[in-house]
């Protein structure tokens, strides 16, 4: 177990790291106000349209770091500040969520997958954690419980780190999207497009962290089983 803890804290350790400067980086972008003067709403729904979509609402949610798109209802979710906000951090942020509307749209295949994983990754998210510490538990019991247990959690547990990988795609391909958009019509001008992309490299950084962690995880487990 003393491995687990030393995975465990290396990447609690670059999750806070990165989360800070994700959070410092908006903060200092949400303060320089883009040259277009547009507000993350206009931004968002310029992009789409742009995009021959017209089906996708642009909303106002609660919170801060909030801003996702729901394919469901499509809608695009703003955060407070990044809806009514024309700054920097306001037109990268939107521009990648619209980015996600246009994966939608076209049906890229990474969010396609993503999206067809989530019934099975909700019941694993939930029940792995649980059965992977009922494993260990009866593995001081009964090896052969115990291993069967554990390669279930193992299996649940492995769908959430592979849910985290293929997200890595999708949230890398919104943002390239973003910047390719904002760049090819002059909303942001060199250094607005630079800060939009410093700002957007960092929110990817956090799932790159989080599907680093996981997949560490998996193979703690997995090793594990095979040493029992």
């Amino acid at each position: 177990m003393g491995i687990y803890w030393i995975i465990f804290g290396v990447f609690m350790l670059l999750s806070l790291i990165v989360s800070r400067t994700l959070n410092a980086r908006i903060e200092k972008y949400s303060k320089i106000r883009i040259s277009c003067g547009l507000t993350g709403r206009e931004i968002a729904e310029k992009m789409l349209h742009d995009h021959g979509i017209y089906d996708v609402q642009v909303i106002s949610t609660p919170g801060t770091l909030t801003d996702h798109y729901n394919p469901e209802t499509k809608t695009v979710n703003l955060s407070e500040n990044i809806y009514s906000g024309n700054s920097i951090a306001s037109a990268a942020v939107a521009a990648h969520e619209c980015g996600h509307a246009v994966q939608h749209a076209t049906s890229y295949r990474w969010l396609t997958m993503r999206s067809k994983m989530v019934p099975m990754v909700m019941i694993g998210s939930r029940w792995s954690q649980w059965i992977l510490l009922a494993g260990l538990v009866l593995l001081s019991f009964s090896s052969l419980v115990g291993t069967w247990v554990l390669f279930i959690g193992i299996v649940l547990f492995a769908l959430t780190t592979i849910f985290s990988i293929v997200t890595l795609p999708v949230e890398y391909n919104a943002s390239e999207r973003a910047i390719a958009w904002l760049d090819k019509t002059g909303l942001t001008n060199g250094q607005e497009n630079e800060q939009a992309k410093d700002a957007l490299k960092w929110a990817a950084r956090t799932y790159l962290i989080a599907a680093l962690s996981s997949l560490a995880t998996l193979l703690y487990y997995i090793a594990i089983l095979r040493r029992d």
